[in-house]
């Protein structure tokens, strides 16, 4: 079976990647001269390289010759979303106090360190401010904003972006022509806009669309609009045309005629986005905010509102007569007016992004275990909460780390989940909450927010209470030994800074 077309492509050097110069430039100076700083923040939406930047990084700074399947001692990467709390800070600061074996340093690659507690974001910054010199950190976010200021204060920050129309295009060009895959140009475009800007999601679509034809033959628009149950081209263009001619009667039988094709209201709302994207107008852009709400429920209806809407004439438009006419504004107001416009379009395009992931997400499968369709998890009406535990933490190491130190209610048919204030919002996504809900069928998940309801006297939890008290007393020996010799710790995180989380 030959390697899959995103693996045999991914770049193993800062030399290879592809759209991304104003991050790579200054990366690539920092291991030519050897001035390294010691952290650095990766920030930018999904899929536009920060990880594979960081791990290629990583082993440039100590001289390591990367292989997508190499493993160095001294390159640690750690899931920020699973291991959020205080302790797995500490961990990391004991093991970052040895010296790097191989190389000369240590690279930590922290993954969505966004999602870290309070408490962990207190150790870190510890952490950040006295770090050993062979020490080196590469944190990577999706959502720089819910960083507190005192850590992104101590790093350097690059700004990934997703790769333009015309830089993907080329790349996917290059690919095809190595691979010896004939298509059309029209049909890249449509590849190069449902990757959404990710190297990774389009080359892998590219390497789906490849198998449609025999090898020589050529794929065309329609083979992957029919591959990947796209609306018709076409069709899209005159929706659009028709909605800026402000033609509703045209717009309504369109639109009808796409979704009874069998096409759903969530991904033509997408489609009709990106193709927005590609050639924004105010009045498209003004469409673009109302597609964003339509899903379920009553998708279809919403689609059709949210044109209806975009396209209705106000009520009431000023008369300008030639003494009243606004005077034309200046080469700097009509700069200011096009940043403006152009911040909208990037606001657009990474909403879109985020908008395509969470109907991936939506679509997928999740498999399990013969266990988890036996009655070793649910029994009768009852659940057997630490069967179903178990069963999700051999699926997923980090949901079901996550379900260990939560609290639950078993009411009914209901699970009701009281997670730590810090990884609510792990269990609500849609993933993660298909999981629980196929490894407990005909139950209720319901997950309770921390913050606003008090955990039930009554709840219970997968590991022993007395174990809990255990660990936690025997936890805090320690940390008494340890302010012994190293002095008592202090807050280092003012209550002005605290308001900030």
């Amino acid at each position: 079976m030959g390697k899959a077309l995103y693996r045999k492509y991914r770049p193993i050097s800062l030399a290879t990647v592809v759209g991304q110069d104003s991050v790579i430039k200054p990366l690539s100076e920092a291991i030519k001269s050897g001035n390294f700083s010691h952290a650095y923040i990766f920030t930018g939406p999904r899929g536009c390289g920060k990880t594979s930047v960081a791990r290629i990084f990583a082993h440039e700074i100590n001289g390591f010759k990367y292989e997508l399947e190499d493993s160095y001692i001294d390159i640690i990467e750690i899931d920020g979303a699973s291991n959020t709390s205080i302790d797995d800070i500490r961990e990391i600061r004991e093991k970052a106090m040895i010296a790097p074996a191989e190389g000369k340093y240590k690279v930590y690659i922290i993954d969505e360190f966004h999602m870290l507690s309070r408490n962990a974001f207190n150790g870190l910054l510890k952490l950040l401010e006295e770090p050993p010199e062979h020490v080196i950190f590469i944190l990577a976010t999706t959502n720089l904003e819910k960083v507190p200021i005192t850590i992104t204060s101590r790093a350097q920050i690059y700004n990934f972006k997703l790769a333009s129309p015309e830089i993907m295009l080329s790349h996917l060009k290059n690919i095809s022509e190595q691979e010896s895959i004939k298509i059309d140009d029209d049909a890249l475009k449509i590849i190069v806009r449902q990757g959404g800007g990710s190297f990774r999601d389009s080359i892998s679509l590219l390497d789906q669309i490849s198998n449609l034809k025999q090898k020589g033959e050529t794929i065309t628009t329609s083979d992957v609009d029919s591959a990947l149950g796209l609306p018709a081209n076409e069709k899209i263009r005159n929706l659009l045309s028709a909605f800026e001619s402000g033609d509703s009667k045209t717009v309504t039988d369109i639109l009808k005629d796409l979704l009874n094709s069998g096409t759903t209201a969530e991904t033509l709302a997408s489609d009709i986005i990106a193709r927005i994207i590609e050639n924004p107008t105010p009045k498209s852009l003004r469409l673009i905010d109302k597609l964003f709400n339509v899903q379920y429920p009553f998708a279809e209806a919403k689609l059709l509102v949210a044109f209806l809407e975009a396209n209705a004439t106000p009520a009431s438009q000023p008369v300008i007569t030639l003494a009243s006419a606004p005077k034309q504004p200046t080469d700097t107001e009509s700069e200011q007016r096009r940043a403006a416009f152009m911040q909208r379009v990037e606001r657009s395009k990474i909403a879109l992004k985020n908008r395509q992931e969470e109907i991936k997400l939506s679509h997928e499968k999740v498999e399990f275990s013969e266990t988890s369709l036996t009655d070793s998890i649910v029994q009768g009406n009852e659940l057997n909460l630490k069967a179903f535990v178990k069963d999700i933490k051999e699926l997923n190491r980090g949901l079901g780390s996550t379900l260990e130190s939560s609290r639950f209610v078993l009411k009914d048919k209901e699970v009701q989940i009281y997670p730590k204030e810090s990884l609510i919002g792990v269990l609500r996504s849609r993933k993660n909450l298909e999981i629980l809900k196929k490894a407990a069928p005909g139950f209720y998940i319901n997950i309770i927010d921390t913050t606003e309801e008090k955990i039930p006297d009554n709840s219970i939890s997968v590991i022993d209470d007395t174990k809990k008290a255990a660990v936690s007393a025997k936890m805090q020996e320690k940390i008494d030994a340890l302010s012994g010799i190293m002095g008592k710790g202090t807050k280092v995180i003012d209550e002005e800074e605290d308001a900030t989380f």
